[in-house]
């Protein structure tokens, strides 16, 4: 009986057991080369007991049937058990280990320790020279993230095949050192050692990492010229890296030309495409993959829900809801459930990402941080900064780089200070303060939050700075109206070598706008250009528009507009109705926002700045035809509303709100404001009031205004003279500009107020702005 050959081949335990009777029946069980392909048959089926039963029972052992022990007991996850039988056979005489034995002896190491010790024996038994050998010993320190013993091992080798190069590489990019990965890479290619599909498939996804894509498509054309790119592995690394540098053609290429392709090939396309923001293709590939056969799997609906979310798609984010939950994969994948309650958030249903979050059995802190900035990305301001401190207080999360950056945004938002301070000193604690996504952020709460001595403080700290930290400082100080200064950071910034990006210049334009520094910022714009190459985006000249029109350049900034080699957008021709507005230019002004009613809507920040114009010069036929286009349309005004925040707690106020507990003393303060303010010769002005009402009415309308009720709230709830911050979601109108100097004198008292635009710091009767906003 040919028991060599049915060792080999038998598919079962069923006949694997008889046919051991017949082994042992016919006398041969002394024969060693058999009997060590019978302990592989067992645990070739999962039988490790039987394996290890003929392993004992055999009469004689040579480093062949120890080797598949040891093998064996690494097969089968029991680490430990085959470390003890390596050390049995080290003690048995006249057995010594091959170069076999220590590859697979290196995968059972539980920890570091163990690995060195082996790394010992390799030098006692002289298998230094084995490559072999000495790319498992890299493999495993790569593996219990000792790189630095790994290069040590690799340095040892006398002779180095492609293997070893390649494990060199993979051991890098395991642990993230991507530049560490690409210097071995260039020594191998000086070497001439050649590349096979493992090189490629390590070391391509570096190259995506670190954007070097000159390196990606050397790479390429080396996969071509040795015929590597019909392997399917190494196909999928390159359509991953031209997708993560946003090279969807040639990443299409690769993709067309591929006769096999695998969900990996497929999710790396689709993952391309939604990353890159062209969700449409993303989603047109995915029901080409259906098509295909090809089930999805968690990273394909990842994706999936990041595409309808771009789109804005109420029709697909079911579907993908339903298909998710037809696989469980809402409640029992935390992965997917996060991209779940990221879409929801992303399409503005945050009720519906609320439900997804808390049907999560096991949420991790992604999930936390996902929901965190849904809230803030709504205007959740305050759900976001309770959710943070709920997950930490009662959940007992630690809160990663990812949560900082998602909460304190939110603080910036309602001028949660005190919320701000007690984030930093957790990132204090957990060594992320110097993070530079952290640090800029920081910066920014704390500019917004008003404290721009505490934001140049932090700044000065950080140690590398980056062009985040530098466009936070600029645009902290332009907002509070500080042109000069945040021309000359713009300066330091170019003297430490920092590239600017179009957001430093959209910072720099609009701080020249505040300012009014209209020379300043007309240079600005052609450094932009022409030092570094920065072609202008509609953002940009916007800026200009508003710089020019600010000054009460109104026709400069129409032809400025007529050159732009872009069509203007809304964002450009509403800064050209802002500066009608405040230049009453009513006629222009008209003109101006029919085209805009065209061309958005739905903005009915439009509607309501033509209103305004009307209104300031007695036209309220025209406020009534605005007004009747804006039911006609069904737009909604946006609320106005304002919030301060006292002994750590924000309270928000909404125009004419009469909800709050202390309602009754704001609207006493109030009116005791109101007289003292007539007695130094304040008059209301009514211009600002959009209905055609008696004075009365318009003067109540104009002490309701939210600024003014959350002004008047910090002055009860605070000792005397205590300065008092306010936010506000709405620019501040005329009449609440010229109040809040005449209440700052009658008060002793600092207002700070920060409206959509800019910081105004009233004091003794004046304004930082000196009425320019």
């Amino acid at each position: 009986m040919d028991f060599n050959r049915l060792f080999l081949t038998c598919p079962s335990l069923r006949l694997a057991r008889p046919l051991h009777s017949l082994f042992i029946v016919s006398g041969r069980t002394g024969d060693l080369l058999l009997s060590t392909k019978l302990l592989n048959l067992y645990s070739r089926l999962g039988d490790l007991p039987s394996s290890i039963l003929v392993f004992e029972h055999s009469p004689s052992k040579n480093i062949v049937s120890w080797n598949s022990m040891i093998s064996s007991y690494v097969h089968h996850g029991l680490f430990s058990l085959a470390v003890g039988c390596f050390h049995r056979l080290l003690a048995t005489p006249g057995i010594r280990p091959d170069a076999f034995t220590l590859p697979v002896t290196l995968k059972a190491c539980q920890d570091l320790d163990e690995a060195k010790k082996m790394h010992s024996l390799v030098f006692k038994l002289g298998f230094v020279w084995n490559v072999f050998v000495s790319a498992s010993l890299i493999n495993v320190y790569s593996r219990f993230g000792s790189v630095g013993d790994a290069e040590k091992a690799f340095g040892e080798m006398p002779y180095r095949d492609l293997g070893s190069w390649n494990a060199m590489v993979s051991g890098f990019c395991l642990n993230g050192k991507a530049v560490e990965a690409v210097r071995v890479f260039e020594e191998m290619v000086r070497e001439e050692v050649g590349m096979d599909k493992v090189t490629v498939s390590s070391i391509v996804p570096v190259c995506g990492q670190l954007e070097n894509l000159l390196m990606g498509m050397s790479i390429h054309v080396h996969v071509i010229k040795r015929g590597l790119n019909s392997d399917i592995f190494v196909s999928n690394a390159l359509i991953d890296m031209y997708g993560k540098l946003g090279c969807l053609d040639e990443a299409r290429q690769v993709f067309d030309r591929m006769e096999e392709k695998d969900l990996i090939t497929w999710n790396s396309i689709i993952a391309g495409y939604e990353q890159a923001g062209n969700p449409s293709m993303a989603l047109k590939l995915f029901d080409m993959m259906k098509e295909h056969g090809i089930e999805p799997d968690v990273l394909t609906l990842v994706s999936l829900a990041s595409a309808v979310a771009q789109l804005g798609d109420d029709r697909r984010d079911r579907l993908v809801h339903c298909y998710v939950m037809k696989r469980g994969w809402d409640v029992d994948d935390v992965i997917v459930g996060n991209a779940m309650v990221d879409m929801y958030a992303k399409l503005t249903k945050i009720k519906a990402a609320q439900k997804v979050f808390n049907r999560m059995p096991a949420k991790d802190v992604i999930s936390w941080n996902t929901l965190i900035t849904g809230y803030s990305q709504n205007g959740l301001a305050n759900e976001a900064i309770e959710t943070y401190e709920y997950m930490e207080k009662y959940e007992g999360v630690a809160p990663s780089q990812g949560t900082l950056v998602s909460v304190l945004p939110a603080c910036s938002h309602v001028g949660a200070l005190q919320q701000g301070m007690i984030i930093h000193g957790r990132s204090i604690h957990i060594g992320l303060e110097m993070d530079v996504f952290v640090a800029t952020c920081l910066i920014d709460m704390y500019a917004k939050c008003g404290r721009l001595q505490d934001a140049m403080l932090l700044f000065e700290q950080v140690p590398k700075r980056s062009t985040g930290p530098w466009n936070a400082i600029i645009a902290g100080h332009g907002v509070h109206g500080h042109g000069d200064k945040v021309l000359r950071l713009f300066s330091d910034m170019q003297q430490e070598g920092v590239k600017p990006d179009h957001v430093t210049f959209v910072s720099l334009l609009a701080a020249c706008s505040h300012a009014g520094l209209v020379d300043q910022g007309r240079q600005c714009f052609q450094i932009m250009q022409k030092t570094y190459g920065i072609e202008p985006a509609t953002k940009h000249y916007a800026c200009m528009v508003d710089l020019l029109g600010r000054a009460g350049q109104l026709d400069a900034a129409y032809e400025f507009i007529k050159s732009m080699p872009l069509e203007p957008d809304s964002g450009v021709w509403g800064a050209f109705l802002g500066a009608c507005r405040i230049h009453g230019n009513v006629e222009m002004g008209a003109l101006v926002s029919n085209y805009l009613f065209e061309i958005d809507p739905e903005n009915v920040g439009y509607y309501v700045l033509l209103s305004n114009m009307y209104a300031k010069v007695g036209k309220w036929d025209g406020v009534d035809e605005v007004r009747s286009l804006v039911r006609r349309r069904h737009l909604q005004k946006t609320p106005g509303w304002s919030s301060i925040e006292v002994d750590k707690k924000v309270h928000v106020f909404f125009t004419g709100n009469q909800t709050h507990p202390l309602y009754e003393k704001i609207h006493e303060e109030l009116g005791i404001l109101q007289a003292k303010m007539k007695s130094l010769g304040y008059v209301p002005d009514y211009s600002f009031v959009l209905q055609d009402v008696e004075e009365d009415e318009k003067e109540h309308i104009l002490t309701s205004h939210s600024e003014r009720l959350a002004i008047a709230f910090g002055i009860i709830s605070t000792l005397p003279k205590t300065p008092i911050q306010i936010y506000k979601n709405l620019r501040v109108c005329g009449d609440c500009h010229n109040a809040t100097k005449f209440i700052s004198r009658i008060t002793d008292r600092e207002i700070i107020v920060r409206d959509s635009n800019r910081f105004h710091h009233f004091k003794d009767g004046s304004c930082s702005c000196g009425d320019y906003w």
